[in-house]
């Protein structure tokens, strides 16, 4: 939505470089949903802003590999390089807690 809203007028450098202000960047969940050209064009746009002068975080079922499946290869390529440099990956594996929890009537308020 970013890239597409801020096209039309050409502030798209504006959109990104106030989202880069912030001292932490999160993106959460990438590749959860299917995304099209605006949405990998927005995140590599903001993966390059943020490069070496803030942080990112980013969560994924995806390993960094398997980006080339959410956005053309060269995109992925230059994205996953920039986030990769400098950059802390914390893997994880396991069930989901969510899920346990709810299976086990933990967390779960009826409705009234």
């Amino acid at each position: 939505m970013l890239v597409r809203a801020h096209r039309a007028d050409d502030s798209l450098g504006k959109a990104v470089a106030k989202i880069v202000r912030a001292e932490l960047v999160v993106i959460d969940d990438v590749g959860l949903l299917p995304v099209g050209a605006d949405a990998a064009e927005g995140l590599y746009r903001i993966v390059e802003a943020a490069y070496e002068r803030k942080s990112v975080a980013i969560s994924s079922n995806l390993h960094p590999s398997g980006f080339d499946e959410l956005m053309p290869k060269t995109l992925a390529t230059a994205t996953v390089d920039r986030l990769l440099h400098h950059a802390h990956l914390c893997q994880t594996s396991g069930d989901s807690v969510r899920l346990a929890q709810a299976l086990h009537g933990k967390g779960v308020k009826p409705l009234t």
